[in-house]
C-alpha cells in the first residue's frame, strides 16, 4: 500500500476549528489551580481536583469532547432548570408558577429565605427546587424520582442515568440546611406534610451520576427548544424550555448571576459537584466539569472555558446580528424564470402577456418575526399579482412569531384575492406543523413539494384564466413538432412512414438513464415528464413536443422519462432516423439547427436561474 503524502497525513489527522479551541482552553485552564473542592458534602471533598473535561454539542448533533469528558460526577444543582421544565410540563404552568417565583435572590444558593409571598425566590435556588420536587412528588408520590431520573436521561439522549449511592447518602446525612429549608416551605403550605419523602427524591435528584458530555447534551436540549439533537425526541414543550432558559438567564449562576449575564451572555446553571452547563439558544450546549469552586461554588476552570468561549466567538446571547434580508435569496416572476414544462404557443403567449402575475419568492434560513415582516414590505413594494409562491426548502425552522405573522399575511393576501402557494415543505415535518398550526383555515393557501410544480400549477391557471386552454388528449400531428419546423409536406409524410405509435399508461417508465439512445419520440398526447437518476426534474413535455433527441447527439440516455398520464408518441428507431437523414439532407439540416435552437433556450432558461440566485 503506498505510503500517504505529508500534506494527506496532515489533513486526516486535522481537527475542526471547534476542536482545537476547546483542546486549547484544556490546555491553558489546567494550570488553573485556585479554588476548592465542596467538603460541606463530605463524599463531593474526595472528587479529584485535577479532573478536567470539557464538550459541546451542536444543535445538528454532532458531540466534541476534550480531557475528563466521560468522567462521572453528581449533577447537583445542575438538575434544576431539568425538574422545573419537568413539573411545568407534568403539572402546568399556573400551578408550578403560583408556588414558585421568577426572581432573582440576590442570596447564595442555600439561603433560608423566602419573598414576600412567603414563596421561593426562584427554581434555581434550594428553597424552589425543592419547592419543585414536592410539586412532583404531591402528585406522582412513590414514582416521583423515577419520573425526574427519566426526564434528566432522556435530556441527556441515554436511558441509563443512576445515582450514586454513596453521594445520595452523605447529602441525606449533612443536609439539616436543606430540611430547614423543607420545613420553612410545609410551614408555607408550598409543599405537602411529608418533607422527609420530598427531600428524599431531592437528595436522589442530586445524586444522579452525569459526565461533562451528558450535561453538553442536555445543554444543547435547551438550546434546541426541548429536542434532543442526538437522539431527535422532543423531550419537554418549547413553553417549558423558554422559561426555563429565562429563570437560568436571570438566576442560574446564584449572587453571580449578575455578572454572568453581563460578561458572557449565555444562560447556564452549575453544580457544586464541579459542573457547569450552558445553553446558547438555536446555537449550542456546553458542559465542562472540573471539581475545584470559586466562593460563588462555581467551578474555576468551567467559569474560564465559558468566558472563552463566549469571548473568542463573540457568542453573548444578546449581541446578535441576523439580518432579516438575509431571508431572502432569490425574488421573480415566471417571465425570468417559468416552470421546467414546455409550453404549446399559444399557451407562450398568454403567459408572456401575464409573467407579472405569478411571483416566486425563495426563502432561506430562520422564518422569524422579523424576517417574515421584511418579506411582507418586499411583496408590496411591487404590483399585486395573483398567485404568490413561497419556496421554503432552504428554510431550516420557523418560529412561531414567525408563523403567526405568515398567518397574518396571508389573511391580507386573501382579501386582495391572491392566492398563495408553499413549495419546498413536507407535510410530515415539523416546519409544516408549525405554519399549519396558524395557516390551516385559510382558503387561499395551495401546497407543492417542488417548486417546479407549484411553478407549473400557477402557469396552467394564467392560461385557464385568460381565455387558453390545456387539452392533455388532444391530438398533434407532426407538422406541429418544434424540432421538425420548416420540414416540407413530403419530407413530414416520409418522417410518418418511419413511425410506430406507441402508447403508455400513467406513471410508466418510458426511458431509463443508462440504456442505448435508439430512438427518438415525438409526443402526439398526452404529458411525461423528464428526470434525472436522482429524481430531479429537468423538464415537463405535452402533446407536440419531442423527447428522447438527445439520441441525436449521445449514445446512451443521460436522462428517466416517465408517463405523467396516459400518453402516445411516434418512435422512430436512431437507424431509420438516420437513413431518412440521409435521404433528405435539407430536413437533416433543419432538425439540427432546431435541435441547435432548443438546447440554446434551456441554456438561457437555466443561465437566467442562475442571475437570479446570484443578484438577489
Amino acid at each position: 500500500m503506498k505510503p500517504l503524502s505529508p500534506l494527506a497525513t496532515a489533513w486526516t489527522r486535522s481537527k475542526p476549528p471547534l476542536l482545537r479551541f476547546l483542546d486549547n482552553c484544556l490546555s491553558e485552564f489546567s494550570a488553573e489551580t485556585s479554588g476548592h473542592v465542596a467538603d460541606y458534602i463530605p463524599e463531593l471533598g474526595k472528587a479529584d481536583p485535577a479532573y478536567f473535561g470539557i464538550s459541546l454539542a451542536t444543535l445538528d448533533g454532532h458531540v466534541y469532547e476534550v480531557g475528563d469528558s466521560r468522567v462521572p460526577f453528581t449533577i447537583q444543582s445542575m438538575s434544576k432548570p431539568f425538574v422545573f421544565a419537568l413539573a411545568l410540563d407534568l403539572l402546568g404552568a399556573g400551578k408550578v408558577e403560583g408556588a414558585i417565583g421568577v426572581e432573582p435572590s440576590g442570596d447564595p444558593f442555600n439561603s433560608i429565605r423566602l419573598n414576600s409571598e412567603n414563596h421561593p425566590f426562584n427554581p434555581m435556588v434550594n428553597a424552589g427546587a425543592i419547592a419543585c420536587t414536592g410539586l412532583i412528588y404531591d402528585s406522582k408520590g412513590a414514582e416521583a424520582f423515577e419520573q425526574i431520573r427519566l426526564a434528566l436521561s432522556r435530556f441527556a439522549g441515554r436511558l441509563d442515568l443512576s445515582v450514586d449511592d454513596a453521594v445520595y447518602s452523605s447529602e441525606s446525612q449533612t443536609g439539616d440546611r436543606n430540611r430547614a429549608i423543607g420545613y420553612l416551605l410545609k410551614t408555607n403550605a408550598v409543599i405537602s406534610d411529608n418533607v422527609a419523602g420530598v427531600l428524599d427524591v431531592y437528595f436522589r435528584q442530586c445524586a444522579v451520576l452525569v459526565t461533562a458530555r451528558d450535561i453538553a447534551v442536555m445543554a444543547a436540549t435547551l438550546a434546541n427548544r426541548g429536542i434532543n439533537p442526538v437522539t431527535g425526541e422532543q423531550v419537554l414543550s418549547a413553553y417549558a424550555i423558554s422559561r426555563t432558559l429565562s429563570v437560568m438567564t436571570s438566576s442560574g449562576m446564584y449572587d453571580y448571576a449578575g455578572e454572568w449575564i453581563y460578561r458572557i451572555g449565555i444562560p447556564a446553571k452549575s453544580g457544586v459537584g464541579g459542573g457547569i452547563l450552558a445553553a446558547l439558544p438555536a446555537r449550542l450546549g456546553l458542559g465542562s466539569y472540573s471539581p475545584k469552586l470559586d466562593k460563588h461554588g462555581n467551578s474555576v476552570r468551567g467559569i474560564k472555558v465559558c468566558e472563552a468561549l463566549s469571548s473568542h466567538y463573540d457568542l453573548h446571547m444578546l449581541n446578535r446580528s441576523d439580518d432579516a434580508r438575509n431571508a431572502v435569496i432569490a425574488d421573480y416572476d415566471i417571465g425570468k424564470s417559468p416552470s421546467r414544462r414546455v409550453r404549446r404557443p399559444q399557451e407562450r403567449e398568454i403567459l408572456a402577456a401575464h409573467e407579472q402575475e405569478v411571483r416566486i419568492i425563495e426563502l432561506v434560513g430562520t422564518l422569524s418575526l422579523s424576517a417574515v415582516d421584511y418579506v411582507s414590505r418586499r411583496l408590496a413594494g411591487r404590483p399585486r399579482p395573483q398567485f404568490v409562491i413561497f419556496d421554503l426548502h432552504r428554510v431550516t425552522s420557523t418560529t412561531r412569531a414567525g408563523a403567526r405573522l405568515v398567518a397574518e399575511a396571508f389573511e391580507e393576501l386573501a382579501a386582495l384575492n391572491v392566492t398563495v402557494v408553499l413549495s419546498g415543505v413536507r407535510r410530515a415535518s415539523k416546519e409544516w406543523n408549525t405554519l399549519r398550526e396558524w395557516t390551516a383555515e385559510l382558503k387561499n393557501v395551495r401546497d407543492f413539494y417542488l417548486l417546479d410544480t407549484a411553478i407549473e400549477w400557477a402557469e396552467d391557471q394564467i392560461v385557464y384564466r385568460y381565455g387558453g386552454s390545456i387539452d392533455f388528449h388532444e391530438t398533434t400531428e407532426l407538422a406541429e413538432q418544434p424540432l421538425l419546423t420548416g420540414l416540407s409536406e413530403e419530407e413530414l409524410t416520409d418522417l410518418a412512414s418511419l413511425c410506430t405509435i406507441r402508447t403508455y399508461q400513467s406513471g410508466a417508465k418510458i426511458l431509463t438513464a443508462g440504456d442505448p439512445a435508439d430512438a427518438l419520440y415525438f409526443l402526439r398526447s398526452g404529458a411525461v415528464h423528464v428526470t434525472l437518476p436522482d429524481g430531479v426534474r429537468l423538464a415537463t413535455l405535452t402533446a407536440g413536443m419531442a423527447f428522447g433527441e438527445m439520441a441525436l447527439l449521445e449514445q446512451t440516455r443521460s436522462a428517466d422519462v416517465f408517463a405523467d398520464m396516459a400518453a402516445t408518441a411516434c418512435e422512430v428507431p436512431l437507424k431509420d432516423f438516420e437513413r431518412f437523414r440521409k435521404q433528405h439532407p435539407r430536413a437533416s439540416e433543419c432538425i439540427m439547427r432546431n435541435l441547435a435552437q432548443l438546447l440554446a433556450d434551456r441554456l438561457i432558461v437555466a443561465n437566467a436561474k442562475v442571475d437570479i440566485l446570484t443578484s438577489t
